[in-house]
């Protein structure tokens, strides 16, 4: 018997060549040829949110609304983070990835080996339920509310990363707010709606990641398609090596990101708030044969008490509600429960 299951290994070793075969998607599923970049707009956010003496801010508010609609994803200048501070932040996570496995792993999302928990470090190199694996690194780690930070999981090397971190969060902390007042003003609601719904309470988490080149990017992906199940999503990722892609009427699209710049995504949690105005895009990343890839990652949600419903602001006769109220936290459980089995759990609160 043991003779019989030989020739299939060597198969698939010969098909993977240097991949493992826990990596590789299956035929279906697997990345694409080429594709053509998404023409995502760029949004000057000094303008969005200066006086619009001169329908500066205007222009900008169209562009923003124009990509909301039709991609999910923006990209933004001006956004008054310091390139040193963005240099600094990638620097830490850099550092961080290169430490020994023995030391990355004192940071490990998984208890016992197999509880998981969302902080953390977290290797591909895990089993996981029958899934193909992802190319990649990630340390998880929540940094908002400052209270509920587990310290205890932020790593002590590189020293700097913790306060790099932390002064890096708070300013893009300070981009969601007004990115959400731009987005109610687009909508016609209150300024203050959508940052009022997500409270001071939401937790903020923050996801560093690391996609080491691989010898066979047409067969495995560094993360796997899936959407944001959270409000906002504010990305910064390292040079213009890409990898992220969007999908869009059927179609996959690079996202080509500028030195500098940041790349925000709505989710699903204000994809429900919007009455679906503004969907939720979903996104894959796809891995390089020569170049490792590095970015830093925001999500933002909203406070687990906090009822997910569209605005009543966005309804009327003519425009029904789209999704069913729902708590935050109960949308969270559903998503985790759904995600293992391929589905999106805002499928079924749709009306």
């Amino acid at each position: 018997m043991e003779n019989e299951a030989s020739p299939p290994e060597l198969i698939v070793q010969e098909l993977t060549g240097d991949v493992p075969a826990q990596y590789v998607m299956p035929l279906q599923d697997r990345p694409s040829a080429a594709a053509a970049p998404a023409p995502i707009p760029v949004i000057d956010l000094g303008r969005l949110s200066s006086p619009d003496t001169d329908g500066g801010a205007a222009e900008e508010a169209a562009k923003l609304r124009s990509a909301l609609e039709t991609w999910g994803f923006f990209m933004v200048t001006n956004h008054g983070i310091e390139s040193s501070l963005m240099d600094a932040m990638m620097n830490v996570s850099k550092e961080f990835f290169q430490n020994p496995p023995e030391e990355k792993q004192k940071y490990s999302n998984l208890l016992d080996g197999k509880r998981f928990r969302l902080q953390g470090y977290r290797s591909e190199m895990l089993k996981s339920e029958g899934r193909a694996l992802d190319w990649s690194e990630r340390l998880s780690l929540q940094v908002e509310p400052e209270e509920a930070r587990r310290l205890d999981l932020w790593p002590n090397h590189p020293e700097s990363l913790r306060d790099v971190l932390i002064k890096y969060a708070t300013k893009t902390k300070i981009i969601r707010d007004l990115i959400l007042r731009a987005m109610a003003n687009i909508l016609g609601l209150d300024e203050d709606y959508f940052v009022n719904r997500i409270t001071t309470k939401a937790k903020a988490l923050a996801r560093l990641g690391y996609y080491p080149p691989c010898p066979r990017p047409d067969l495995v992906f560094g993360f796997k398609p899936h959407y944001d199940g959270g409000a906002l999503t504010i990305l910064f990722v390292e040079g213009q090596v890409g990898g992220l892609q969007v999908l869009r009427d059927g179609k996959w699209y690079d996202v080509i990101s500028k030195p500098y710049t940041l790349l925000i995504n709505i989710a699903e949690c204000m994809e429900i708030m919007n009455n679906g105005i503004f969907p939720s895009p979903a996104h894959r990343v796809v891995t390089n044969m020569d170049k490792e890839r590095l970015s830093v990652a925001i999500f933002y949600g909203a406070d687990e008490e906090t009822v997910l419903e569209p605005a009543p602001g966005l309804l009327d006769e003519k425009r029904p509600a789209r999704y069913m109220k729902v708590k935050t936290k109960d949308y969270h459980n559903g998503v985790f429960g759904h995600f293992r089995q391929g589905k999106r759990f805002i499928d079924t609160l749709k009306i």
